[in-house]
């Protein structure tokens, strides 16, 4: 996931965007550490309960491993550029080898901060189970670039307040692993399977396990559910370890046919839609829908998921909204936060035929809407722009 204005995320039906604040006290050296991977005998009088609490839940998973611990050279609060203050990382034997990658800094580790007495912080950490190259052992040096994605996943939610859950989904714009010819551009949230959520003297908190998809596997959840496709790749795809080379699963003509059958059942469950560019103007009876080039596929793949089956489409950014419902006739109610948009089946189809993710206007029939796409510009980890979409 690269780090700007390409971030798309959706989230399943009924839940709202919310934000919780955290507190960062402590840096620590980019080595590896033990479990803790800080000095318990000199931490200044700040309490380490939230830090523990996680360090305890992975010591009954892997009794007796000692994990390659990374931290932060400088901290999130001291004006460093990862959010995250550590990422331990575990070997795991079953049911194939791999990496298991935890993160440390998403719930409060310290001393509690946030006004929520029921959750850590934002209420989760990541975790990412990566498949053995051919020749490592755990004696080795894991890969480096999950804990890049991890961080840039973390900047994300600090600087968005937007948390993620399971059954949420994010298109990375690219392979997971920059560089790389892996098929492997998306990323599923579902919860560890191994990992169950823990109580901490801060709050609850619950393991989110990253899961690479392919482009094809992408779109199946977003016609059926995240759970829903991950639970038929699980036979093929145990504990939902990523594997870099692996190829689609839909190549499986079986897999296929399950994943059809749960999308004509049961319809989409993407209601909420994150996006990075989402603004509006209107002008007399016109309002004009501005969108990101990078982010229009996923609205216009959305769409017709989720009202032709009775259900909104909910599209967010910056504490703004924009609501698709369906109905008989075209109707666009806003105020300065949010937008009402009622399309009939004949105004969904023309801007299903007519928008395209590349900057323009594209104006639908009956003068009450039109869509202004501009350019998706996306950018490195230190800002610099790397490719621009449309």
């Amino acid at each position: 996931a690269r780090q700007g204005t390409g971030l798309t995320t959706a989230r399943p039906d009924g839940r709202a965007a919310c934000r919780r604040s955290t507190a960062r006290a402590l840096s620590w050296p980019l080595v590896p550490s033990g479990a803790a991977g800080m000095d318990q005998q000199d931490n200044g009088g700040i309490s380490t309960a939230g830090w523990d609490a996680i360090n305890a839940a992975l010591a009954a998973l892997y009794p007796g491993q000692e994990p390659k611990h990374y931290g932060t050279v400088v901290s999130h609060t001291l004006g460093g550029n990862d959010p995250l203050d550590g990422i331990s990382i575990y070997w795991n034997d079953a049911p194939q080898p791999h990496w298991h990658y935890v993160t440390y800094g998403f719930s409060e580790l310290y001393d509690k901060q946030s006004e929520d007495l029921e959750e850590s912080g934002f209420g989760f950490e990541l975790t990412f189970r990566l498949a053995a190259e051919p020749g490592e052992h755990r004696e080795g040096t894991p890969p480096s670039w999950p804990m890049n994605l991890l961080q840039n996943l973390a900047r994300y939610v600090f600087s968005s307040g937007n948390v993620f859950e399971a059954g949420h989904h994010l298109d990375a714009n690219g392979p997971i692993a920059l560089d790389s010819p892996t098929q492997l551009r998306h990323l599923a949230f579902v919860n560890d399977p191994q990992l169950p959520p823990i109580p901490s003297a801060n709050g609850r908190l619950a393991f989110l396990q990253l899961v690479g998809l392919t482009d094809e596997e992408m779109a199946a959840v977003k016609r059926w559910s995240t759970q829903g496709v991950l639970d038929v790749f699980l036979p093929a795809m145990p504990l939902w370890i990523t594997e870099l080379a692996r190829p689609s699963l839909l190549e499986d003509p079986a897999v296929a046919a399950q994943l059809e059958a749960g999308s004509q059942r049961e319809g989409s469950s993407t209601g909420m839609l994150f996006v990075e560019m989402l603004d509006w103007s209107v002008e007399g009876p016109l309002t004009t829908l501005v969108l990101g080039a990078g982010q229009v596929a996923s609205v216009l793949e959305l769409l017709p998921l989720r009202l032709h089956h009775d259900k909104p489409l909910l599209i967010l950014a910056n504490d703004r909204q924009w609501r698709f419902e369906p109905g008989v006739a075209d109707d666009v109610q806003s105020d300065a936060d949010s937008v009402r948009c009622v399309l009939s089946d004949a105004s969904l189809a023309a801007m299903l035929a007519s928008v395209r993710p590349e900057r323009g206007l594209y104006p639908l029939p009956g003068g009450r809407l039109q869509v202004e796409v501009r350019p998706t510009l996306l950018r490195d980890g230190q800002g610099e722009v790397i490719r621009e979409i449309g």
